[in-house]
This record gives C-alpha cells, sequence and structure tokens, in this order.
C-alpha cells in the first residue's frame, strides 16, 4: 500500500500556545487509523490543518502524493478528502435525501442522479426510511449516520470522522463502529478521531496519540494499550483489548 496522506514537521502555534509539534505521520491507501488523546491536545487543530480550514506554521502535507500544504476545503473535497465534525452540521432547512443529495452533485450530472445516488448511501446507512424527513425529526444517533452519509457522497478517498460515536447508545456504537469498519474494503481510507476507547482500540488498525500537540505514539492497538507514555498521558492505566 502506498502512502495517501503524508504530514512532515507541521506544527501550528496560536500566539504562545503549540497546538500541534512538529507532526510526522503517514495514512497508507486502505488503512482505518485511529487518532486519540485528552481533549485539547491537539487532534481538531491537526484536523483543520490536514482539510485546509487552517494553513499551518510550518510543515508540509501531502496528498495522493502532491504537496496540498495550505490549500482550501473546497479544494480538498474535489481531491477525494472529506470530513465530519463533532456536532453535525447539516442543512437544517432541507430534507435528509437532499442534504446527502447536494454533496453527491460533486460527481454527478444531474440532480436526479445525486438524489440516485444518495438514495442508495442512505440505504446503507441505515437512514431509507428517513429520506423526505426534515434534519431536525432526527435523534443524535441519526445526525451522526448523516454526517458520515454526507461525507461518503463526496466518493472520497480518504474521511476524516471526528468523535461520530459521541452521545450514542451501545447499540449504535456498534452499528457505526461495523459501518465504519466497512468502509476500506470500499476503497475508502479513515482516520477517526473519537473517545469511545473500547471502540476505536478494537476497530482500528493502528493508533496515533497526540498529547499537548505532539504525536507520542503510533502502533498498533496492543501495544498503545500498554506503553507507558499513553498511559501516563491518558489512559491512566493499563487498557485490555478484546
Amino acid at each position: 500500500m502506498t502512502a495517501l496522506l503524508e504530514v512532515k514537521n507541521l506544527s501550528q502555534t496560536f500566539g504562545s500556545l503549540r497546538a500541534v509539534d512538529n507532526a510526522n505521520f503517514s495514512v497508507r491507501e486502505g488503512e482505518l487509523v485511529g487518532l486519540i488523546g485528552p481533549n485539547g491536545a491537539g487532534k481538531s487543530t491537526l484536523y483543520n490543518l490536514i482539510a485546509g480550514a487552517i494553513r499551518p506554521t510550518a510543515g508540509q502535507i501531502y496528498f495522493n502524493g502532491k504537496e496540498v500544504t495550505g490549500w482550501k476545503p473546497y479544494q480538498a473535497a474535489k481531491a477525494g478528502l472529506a470530513r465530519t465534525f463533532q456536532i453535525p452540521k447539516p442543512y437544517r432547512n432541507l430534507s435528509v435525501v437532499d442534504n446527502v443529495s447536494l454533496g453527491a452533485l460533486m460527481h454527478h450530472r444531474s440532480v436526479a442522479e445525486a438524489r440516485e445516488s444518495a438514495e442508495q448511501i442512505l440505504t446503507d446507512f441505515g437512514l431509507a426510511e428517513y429520506l423526505e424527513a426534515p434534519v431536525g425529526v432526527l435523534t443524535v444517533g441519526l445526525l451522526k449516520r448523516l454526517e458520515v452519509a454526507r461525507a461518503i457522497a463526496l466518493r472520497p478517498k480518504l474521511v476524516l470522522f471526528d468523535e461520530i460515536l459521541a452521545g450514542l447508545t451501545p447499540t449504535e456504537v456498534r452499528s457505526m463502529t461495523n459501518m465504519v469498519s466497512s468502509l476500506p474494503a470500499r476503497g475508502i481510507t479513515v482516520v477517526w478521531v473519537e473517545h469511545v476507547l473500547y471502540a476505536i482500540m478494537n476497530t482500528a488498525q493502528r493508533i496515533m496519540v497526540l498529547h499537548r500537540g505532539e504525536l507520542i505514539a503510533d502502533d498498533t492497538p496492543h501495544r498503545v494499550a500498554k506503553d507507558p507514555a499513553v498511559i501516563n498521558a491518558y489512559f491512566g492505566e493499563e487498557m485490555t483489548l478484546a
């Protein structure tokens, strides 16, 4: 597998705060990588840098073999990088299917084709019965599914998931985790920020850990679970994985 995303010596400062501190890592095509760390560790800032929401203070970002440092969010989306947000941001004056159709229009010539694609994606994500429903009737769990569906509608090569399990019931967590774990087989590489540790640690192939802006671990879940630096900074005690 070749590197789809490469981050080299990436840093971001806000005044005296170093939110991301000389980060170096790569994500290969077909991987499902977890990104964890305490609140304030720099995870959201790192996502904003990769997705083009802010320009880094220093360092380079490469996507699909090309340097993209400082690109804009619309350029990232066109190139095949999608993201979700901790708090879903749907168009609340549109129906569920119209929300997803908007993203699908990037790859379809007509509204009818985009809608057909959106309907299939929503069916895949368990939202078929809500196609024409206004977004306002959706529960937190369904809003999270819609957020994922909107990202997938962009036909991404890589998707950045941001706490898509927050606020979900155990049953919803299992369902969402199963859906995410199926994406690499569909040609979608995944980087996943998550605080529901039992889910991410038992699903991701690899775990990266940020602490105070610094990448302190990048290894298999079992090794990360036993890493003294990670235990001290985040877990508090050694984790036992299923």
